[in-house]
């Protein structure tokens, strides 16, 4: 009997791991990586927070390691990008540039692309001073002055858990006014180390081996100027990379995947990750949500997804 077929669309911490998992379950795997194989962790410098590197690992070094882990179970590799699904039955088919791959199951693992300012200096110092994630890269500022981009929630979220630990955090919105919840807006107003440049939108990065500041600009005075910091911290938001699943899957008014846990409503296609999880966005959860995804792939493949595997001393029962 033939192995059954499982293609896991993306290739960062979720989709490396559920491609480990689904190879060593002696399951016929296919990772699509896409253009942009690795997912977020290519634009990261040093990972301090993966577990098992206590002295960090780099975070394309790190994607690569997961790769060569997933070869060795067994995953083969595709490059490109899904342009087109086909959902409505099994087997499910994708489309790869001219090619159509055949899966019995599907793990969408695509992530989510951080939303950028499009400026030179934000390109070039990009893991040096430029990050889309404080929880990732905060704690190399400790005790330095950094900056925070955005207005909304996450920008509120950013600024204080910067502040715990930076000297001064300096909030830059191009509004006189947050877009933020009204909670987070009054925790962050009220934090002493945080503090606000209203009207005023970042016109460049400045540097040359690190971050060592921004050139603003007031967009009601058109006065000019810089603030010295050691980092910048983009926060304008997320996009999951859901485009061409539009009309396959359920999204939400922001293009995340509905989903409960791994399962879709589309029995057979599971989802793992950032194109998930618009709340923690972190490696470390989202290379255990990969490897739900692919357990739960097995688990149908095999019949027995509703089951539910039994506590020690206990009888497997039905989900």
């Amino acid at each position: 009997m033939s192995s059954q077929r499982v293609v896991i669309v993306g290739s960062g911490p979720a989709g490396l791991t559920a491609a480990i998992y689904a190879a060593r379950a002696n399951l016929d795997t296919t990772v699509v990586a896409g253009w942009e194989a690795g997912g977020q962790l290519m634009l990261t410098t040093e990972v301090e927070n993966f577990p098992g590197f206590p002295d960090g690992i780099l975070g394309p070094d790190l994607m690569a390691r997961m790769r060569q882990q997933a070869e060795r179970a067994g995953a083969r590799f595709v490059d490109g990008d899904v342009t087109g699904v086909d959902f409505s039955q099994r087997p499910f088919k994708l489309k790869v540039g001219s090619k159509e791959l055949e899966a019995d199951a599907v793990i969408i693992a695509t992530g989510a692309s951080a939303k950028w300012l499009g400026l030179p200096g934000e390109k070039k110092l990009m893991g040096r001073g430029v990050s889309s994630c404080a929880t990732c890269d905060g704690a190399f500022f400790r005790d330095q002055d950094v900056v925070v981009v955005g207005g909304g929630d996450t920008a509120m979220e950013e600024a204080l858990y910067l502040a715990r630990i930076c000297r001064s955090v300096t909030v830059i919105h191009r509004r006189d006014r947050l877009r933020a919840s009204k909670i987070m807006q009054e925790r962050a107003m009220a934090h002493d180390r945080i503090r606000f440049v209203w009207d005023t939108v970042v016109e460049d990065i400045l540097g040359e081996d690190k971050v060592e500041g921004v050139r603003v600009r007031n967009v009601k005075t058109g006065e000019v100027s810089q603030i010295p910091c050691a980092a910048v911290f983009v926060a304008i938001g997320h996009k999951p990379n859901t485009e061409f699943l539009r009309g396959h899957l359920d999204l939400d008014e922001r293009g995340y995947i509905i989903a409960d846990g791994p399962r879709t409503r589309i029995p057979g296609v599971f989802v793992a990750g950032d194109v998930r999880d618009h709340r923690y966005r972190q490696a470390v959860t989202a290379a255990a949500e990969g490897c739900k995804a692919a357990m739960e792939a097995a688990w149908f493949l095999e019949g027995t997804s509703d089951v539910v595997p039994a506590a020690p001393g206990q009888e497997a029962g039905v989900r």
